[in-house]
């Protein structure tokens, strides 16, 4: 149906996904919820002015926030990841400080892809590459941290069997 009428479309789902979040958990996660507001500020002006460059620049713009987010909570020592993530696992401040750099610089980098493809390709080949390129590349990115979680991850005092880590 066309870049206009997807643009339409995911911003319904956003805000549609934002209001289930807070239906189930009665709170809006930051990151979906700072993202929404880019997706309805880009998704509104590339509706608004029947321009798709808009709606292009939402990844760039996402992905350098998020990554300005990062590296400013590096320099400040905040472990801003550890912020969003530290319900689900329990790194070392080392663990965290790694991760959060990672994932700093991996958003820079999608940041930059977005930027290529959308200046240098078709509107059609930027929506593919959007749906298949990159939601791999971030499962595999993710993936790959995978063993400097294992290396850094604390174990649970309840269960530690009193061994330890000599990394």
């Amino acid at each position: 149906a066309g870049i206009f009428f997807a643009t339409a479309a995911f911003m319904l789902a956003m805000a549609l996904a934002l209001a289930l979040s807070y239906g189930f958990e009665r709170r809006i996660p930051t990151l979906p919820l700072v993202t929404a507001v880019v997706v309805g500020i880009f998704g509104g002006l590339t509706l608004w002015l029947q321009d798709e460059v808009f709606i292009k620049l939402k990844p760039t713009i996402v992905n350098l926030l998020f990554a300005t987010i990062l590296f400013g909570g590096l320099a400040l020592r905040l472990q801003l990841l550890q912020r969003v993530l530290g319900q689900v696992i329990a790194l070392s401040d080392w663990g965290w400080r790694v991760l959060g750099f990672r994932w700093a610089v991996f958003f820079v980098c999608l940041a930059a892809l977005n930027e290529i493809v959308w200046r240098t390709q078709s509107t059609e080949t930027w929506i593919e590459f959007k749906l298949f390129g990159i939601m791999p590349l971030t499962l595999v990115f993710s993936l790959a941290q995978m063993p400097l979680i294992n290396r850094h991850l604390i174990q649970d005092p309840e269960t530690d069997d009193g061994e330890t880590d000599s990394d």
